[in-house]
């Protein structure tokens, strides 16, 4: 198991995901920040590596305004070198990552503008791995989308614009259960008309959910991964005391987790940590699993 966590380390003082903002965009100010954030990521990766982290979810601001009408730099060709090098260094270590574009990316909105930019959105970060060189076991996730007050036909939109995306994309694309609208079922479900792979959400799975338990969930969606796919990525992450149902907790509740691997022992998966101090409570996970 490859366990992880997204985007942002806070032990090492740097940023891969640096912004601005777009009325100052320049070839000059892109450049430097892209720059930036590539050795960050680099760095990123070499404390991962360091620390036997080896899954990591990497930032979609990597290459900012990418997908935007505005980016007319071909950014692929100006940064292949530095790519390729981050690639290697991660196919040399065998180290697993994915992307996770925002909110606004929703294949299943009734807006066909709305549609348009997320397929933009999502050839943008299909490319960024593309440029890596990395198999397809890289994995692009996102959520189904909203329901627009008829989840049949919300599902079917989604349905009907992934048939019709480009293969670069559906080979990488997977789909995880939200906390709100979209069941592991519900998942089930595309994935009967798409064969995409789905990411298991244990949090979100406690918020919504058919009446199956974490190891039911995992045997529904586990055969949806294989071949070229990889094993599963599982979401981890447990509820914030106090707090708003589904948001995820500060640090690790170790007994919680203690709980979940004793669930998912026998199980093979790879494991993202969406807790907010991020590789600190990696650290204390590790310990936890190797215990077991």
């Amino acid at each position: 198991m490859k366990i992880g966590y997204p985007c942002t380390n806070l032990s090492i003082g740097c940023s891969s995901n640096k912004k601005f903002r777009l009325a100052n965009f320049s070839i000059d100010k892109f450049s430097e920040t892209v720059k930036n954030n590539l050795d960050c990521l680099n760095q990123i990766i070499d404390y991962n590596i360091k620390n036997n982290f080896l899954f990591l979810r990497i930032s979609s601001e990597t290459i900012p305004f990418a997908s935007h009408e505005i980016c007319n730099i071909d950014w692929k060709t100006k940064f292949r070198n530095e790519l390729k090098c981050i690639g290697k260094k991660l196919q040399k270590n065998n180290f697993r990552v994915s992307m996770h574009p925002g909110q606004f990316t929703l294949l299943n909105s009734p807006n066909e503008n709305v549609v348009e930019k997320s397929l933009a959105e999502l050839k943008y970060h299909a490319d960024f791995l593309d440029a890596m060189a990395l198999d397809n076991s890289a994995k692009i996730q996102i959520h189904v989308g909203g329901v627009y007050g008829n989840k049949d036909r919300a599902i079917k939109r989604f349905v009907n614009t992934f048939k019709v995306m480009s293969n670069k994309i559906k080979s990488r694309l997977v789909i995880e259960n939200d906390d709100y609208h979209y069941s592991i079922g519900d998942c089930m479900k595309i994935n009967n008309y798409t064969n995409i792979p789905i990411i298991l959400d244990n949090l979100h799975l406690e918020c919504l959910n058919d009446g199956e338990s974490l190891i039911e969930a995992y045997q529904m969606i586990k055969n949806t991964w294989y071949g070229e796919h990889g094993i599963p990525m599982l979401d981890y992450s447990s509820q914030q005391e106090g707090a708003r149902i589904g948001k995820h907790t500060d640090r690790l509740n170790q007994e919680h987790f203690s709980n979940f691997i004793n669930i998912m022992k026998n199980e093979e998966f790879d494991l993202m940590f969406e807790i907010k101090d991020k590789e600190k409570s990696v650290r204390k996970a590790q310990e936890i699993v190797f215990r077991h």
